[in-house]
C-alpha cells in the first residue's frame, strides 16, 4: 500500500470476515491512518467492525441463489458512510432490490449501490431502470471484470 502512496484500503475477495486475521488487520491499518472499506457479502455479522471502517455490504439477489443467505440483523449496525451494494441479473433481481430498500427505508440509513451481473444484464439497461424509477441510488460496473479476466484471482 505504501508503494502506491494510497490513503485508502479496501479488504475484499471471497469473504473476509471468514478470517479472525481481518480484525488486526484493520486495527493496524486505521492505527497507521488508513481509510479502510471492507467489502462483505453479508452473511457474516458486521457488529464487531470498528465504526470508523466504511461497510460495504452485498445483499445477495434471488438470481444469485444465496438470498437465504442474507444476515438483515447488519442493517442495524450501517451508517451513511456505509454502503448497501445490489448485484441483479435481471428485472426480477431489480424489483427485489427495490422492494427491500422499501422495507427498511435504506436510502435513509445509507448509500446504496447497483450492478449489472457481467454477461447476463447489460448496465445501461439497469441505468435505464434506475432512472425510470427516479431510484436514489448509483449505478456501477465491475471494473475489475472489465480490465481483467472476470475469473482472474487476486485484482
Amino acid at each position: 500500500m505504501r508503494v502506491y502512496a494510497c490513503p485508502l484500503v479496501e479488504i475484499t475477495g471471497g469473504e473476509p470476515l471468514l478470517q479472525e486475521d481481518v480484525y488486526p488487520l484493520i486495527d493496524n491499518l486505521l492505527l497507521e491512518g488508513y481509510e479502510v472499506l471492507i467489502e462483505t457479502g453479508g452473511s457474516l455479522s458486521v457488529e464487531r467492525l470498528d465504526p470508523r471502517v466504511v461497510k460495504i455490504l452485498d445483499l445477495k439477489a434471488p438470481g444469485s441463489g444465496m438470498d437465504p443467505h442474507n444476515n438483515l440483523e447488519n442493517l442495524r449496525y450501517l451508517n451513511k458512510t456505509d454502503q448497501i451494494k445490489f448485484v441483479v441479473a435481471d428485472r426480477r433481481d431489480y424489483e427485489w432490490a427495490k422492494r427491500v430498500m422499501a422495507k427498511y427505508v435504506l436510502t435513509e440509513k445509507t448509500q446504496i449501490l447497483f450492478s449489472a451481473v457481467l454477461g447476463e444484464l447489460h448496465p445501461r439497461e439497469l441505468a435505464e431502470w434506475l432512472l425510470a424509477d427516479r431510484l436514489d441510488a448509483r449505478l456501477q460496473v465491475q471494473l475489475h471484470k472489465y480490465l481483467w479476466d472476470p475469473n482472474r484471482r487476486g485484482v
